[in-house]
């Protein structure tokens, strides 16, 4: 009887025993679940990617004739907002010309210079709230806000929106020296006779037409736009001009003691992280301009890749209201291009502007004294500069910072195992996270284009890169805790067969 009894305590404690190690197991293992379908969704790989994403989400598709902003929407769709969202040195200047010549675009070059110089040393990160309340002003016509970083200076057409070359500013009514209809380059010394006007008049011109475009490079996220993009009565359509990333380093090495500050207020948005540390620390006083510049094009490709992923998760319907460019194709297919990018934005083309962009692509070479005057280029020339002029330790180090970029725009790294390469970069942008796991799972869902044969090689070198998967690691913690309850459970046999014998010699 006693002995019977004894089984059945050594039974219970034995099944009890396993079921304390079973629950905690369970119950991570389920947690690991969550986590994963959380993982599953592209976390934060560049900055401020999240905050993004989520004004994104935070978009509902509008309903049909219902949605009273949308009613409003439809009340303002004969006035487009455009906005030329490039960096420094992609040929901005150039696109943005597309649309200055256009007779039914005011254009705006580069509105927010201004407050860049005047907020100087102000980081480019903590100025975007700023930029997007000043582009909001803009498309509306209401120029006052230019005063607010004007100091005492009375404002006027003089010295605002690239007025020398401004096809609005230098013609009728505001100037005689051109009619807004021609077609042409606007000669600087031609239009600085032109007597400057209040800008209450420029705001008046304004109003009179459909499409305003402002052209500029301080928007340093896309995310930065999404509350504009958002507003049903602005009606904002986002043309993103992108280039070949060692083109832009080359071009920037080229203007770097004009790109000095700016370059600095990009870094300085990125000093509390300590990847980014290290870029505003320029080993060399005597290489300091060129250090500056060239670390903010890591920055630059980051940014880039930010705005694609934005791009990629939001909504269809807004989706419709983005664009992309490559200055490559705008310069070897520009009447294409041109078209294409008209359409987008509700104008027509005329062969007087089709004859202006091929001129403008055709011309007696690349380089120019004044690097941002736009003139006449070789196409051909213009996009393959870089390959005469930057060192092979140059092109190693953007295509290293910005091989993923690359890889989604389709430019060819030179000479290099692709493979690693897009590895090396996930891994680089990836930020603060120390959960290997998530990185992998990360590389393998965050990316559109790995399919195929490409994403499997990509997929498993990260799994190389980060030391297993995470199904072997859970196999590892049960091997774990089935070692512990084995060890339990001689234990219990033990103290049972100990009891056994004392009572058989008692």
């Amino acid at each position: 009887m006693k002995r019977r009894l004894q089984k059945k305590y050594l039974i219970l404690i034995l099944g009890y025993s396993v079921l304390l190690l079973l629950v905690p197991y369970v119950l991570d293992y389920h947690g690991k679940e969550g986590d994963d379908d959380k993982r599953a969704v592209p976390q934060q790989r560049c900055p401020d990617l999240d905050r993004s994403i989520a004004l994104w989400s935070s978009i509902d598709k509008p309903s049909n004739g219902t949605d009273a902003a949308e009613e409003l929407a439809g009340a303002n769709r004969s006035r487009t907002h455009v906005y030329v969202h490039a960096t420094w040195r992609t040929g901005s200047s150039f696109l943005g010309e597309l649309f200055n010549q256009h007779p039914d675009v005011f254009y705006l070059y580069e509105p927010m210079w201004n407050m860049w110089q005047a907020l100087y040393p102000g980081d480019a990160g903590s100025l975007q709230g700023a930029v997007r309340d000043m582009m909001s002003a803009l498309f509306r016509c209401d120029f006052s806000v230019l005063k607010l970083y004007a100091g005492s200076a009375n404002i006027s057409t003089a010295h605002i929106f690239g007025w020398k070359t401004n096809k609005v500013i230098c013609s009728e009514p505001l100037c005689g020296a051109y009619r807004r209809h021609e077609v042409g380059m606007v000669r600087g010394d031609v239009c600085d006779k032109c007597k400057p006007r209040d800008i209450q008049e420029l705001e008046r011109e304004c109003r009179k037409y459909p499409v305003v475009v402002i052209k500029d490079v301080r928007v340093m996220d896309l995310g930065a736009l999404v509350p504009l993009m958002r507003d049903p009565r602005l009606n904002l359509h986002v043309v993103q001009l992108f280039r070949d990333p060692r083109a832009v380093h080359n071009s920037r090495l080229k203007s770097k003691l004009a790109l000095v500050k700016e370059s600095i207020q990009v870094l300085r948005s990125r000093r509390h992280a300590d990847r980014y540390k290290r870029l505003l620390m320029p080993g060399s006083r005597a290489n300091r301009a060129e250090n500056y510049v060239s670390n903010a094009m890591e920055l630059i490709c980051d940014n880039w890749l930010g705005d694609m992923l934005l791009v990629a998760s939001a909504p269809p319907w807004l989706r419709r209201s983005y664009t992309k460019v490559r200055y490559e194709d705008l310069v070897l297919r520009p009447v294409d291009e041109l078209r294409r990018l008209y359409r987008f934005t509700g104008l027509s083309s005329s062969a007087a502007l089709e004859s202006f962009v091929l001129n403008m692509t055709r011309g007696n070479g690349y380089s120019s004294d004044k690097p941002f005057l736009i003139s006449a280029r070789d196409a051909r020339e213009a996009i393959h500069a870089w390959r005469e002029r930057l060192s092979v330790e140059q092109v190693r180090q953007v295509e290293a910072h910005c091989s993923e970029v690359m890889r989604r725009l389709d430019y060819q790294r030179r000479g290099a195992d692709t493979t690693q390469m897009y590895v090396d970069s996930w891994s680089q942008c990836l930020v603060g996270s120390e959960d290997l796991a998530a990185e992998e799972q990360y590389v393998f869902v965050g990316s559109e284009n790995s399919e195929g044969n490409d994403g499997s090689r990509v997929h498993d070198a990260q799994k190389r890169a980060t030391g297993g998967t995470t199904l072997g690691r859970e196999m590892l913690d049960l091997a774990a805790k089935v070692g512990e309850a084995w060890k339990l459970f001689l234990f219990i046999t033990d103290q049972a067969s100990a009891a056994t014998r004392g009572q058989q010699l008692a």
